[in-house]
């Protein structure tokens, strides 16, 4: 599958980072003829994912490598399995391994995290979804990663989707005040309110909004607002949401579950790549 312009752009990023003006332990030890293969192991049991971003960032510096993957992405992987073979020119292998490694190892993370969380509501109306609770620069990368452990993405970013939160509601005085001003704004985009309070719910359902995010609800006054709200509106529950608790909440009967820690909280995934022999 093909990267998005985003993605791209990051990964050359990530390579002038750390390259610089040259990588000068490489450089001054490994002959510019040399040519070396490996293969990329996990060294945990999760979901895989950006094994394609990993190709892009060795393929950027060096078009002749060739990096074959072992596995489609979004599998379930188990300790010591092979991800990939890798086989190409050695200094640029070794000069491009830690920025694709640091890709691989995040993103993995993040789809292994998401998938336990998906895992958890299994056979629920619940969808698993992410936040904008991303890492600076890298949110295409961390919202693609999600997708691929199963997860749905929320909105990318302020741009394509109007939620009204409760910093909103204030400064506009009223939960109606808010919703006036955003529909007089015509700019097209769905609508969500952000709910403290039953009252809130239906005051949003009263003013004909169709999404509704619950927050910081326990899963009692959830099951409260699903009966109130009647199909009339989708309902998101969000805050403080954990693996522990995601069971509960859909329970509840809510149509989404957005959880920021899929994102920033998710352990890297440990991967390495082994070298299996270097010729000239």
């Amino acid at each position: 599958m093909s990267l998005s312009p985003e993605i791209l752009d990051i990964i050359r990023r990530a390579l002038a980072e750390d390259i610089g003006a040259g990588d000068a332990t490489t450089d001054s030890i490994v002959p510019p003829e040399a040519v070396m293969s490996g293969q990329i192991i996990a060294k945990q049991v999760g979901v895989a994912a950006g094994l394609d971003v990993a190709r892009a960032v060795f393929l950027t510096l060096d078009e002749r490598i060739r990096f074959e993957p072992e596995i489609a992405e979004g599998s379930l992987v188990t300790n010591r399995q092979r991800l990939a073979t890798i086989s190409g020119p050695a200094r640029a292998l070794l000069t491009a391994e830690r920025a694709a490694l640091n890709f691989l190892g995040r993103m993995s993370g993040i789809a292994t995290l998401t998938r336990q969380f998906v895992d958890a509501v299994a056979g629920s109306r619940a969808v698993i979804l992410d936040t904008r609770k991303t890492a600076p620069g890298l949110r295409s990368l961390d919202k693609l990663a999600v997708a691929r452990g199963g997860g749905q993405n929320h909105r990318i970013g302020l741009y394509d989707m109007v939620l009204i939160k409760d910093n909103h509601i204030d400064f506009a005085g009223s939960l109606p005040e808010a919703v006036r001003r955003a529909r007089a704004a015509n700019s097209g985009l769905e609508i969500e309110v952000e709910a403290r309070t039953l009252d809130d719910v239906r005051a949003a359902l009263d003013l004909g909004v169709t999404r509704i995010l619950l927050d910081n609800m326990t899963p009692a006054v959830m099951r409260q607002a699903v009966e109130l709200t009647t199909g009339r509106a989708k309902l998101e529950a969000s805050g403080n949401v954990t693996l522990d608790t995601v069971r509960a909440v859909a329970e509840t009967g809510v149509d989404y579950i957005s959880i920021g820690a899929l994102t920033h909280s998710a352990k890297v995934f440990d991967v390495s790549l082994l070298w299996m022999r270097s010729e000239s």
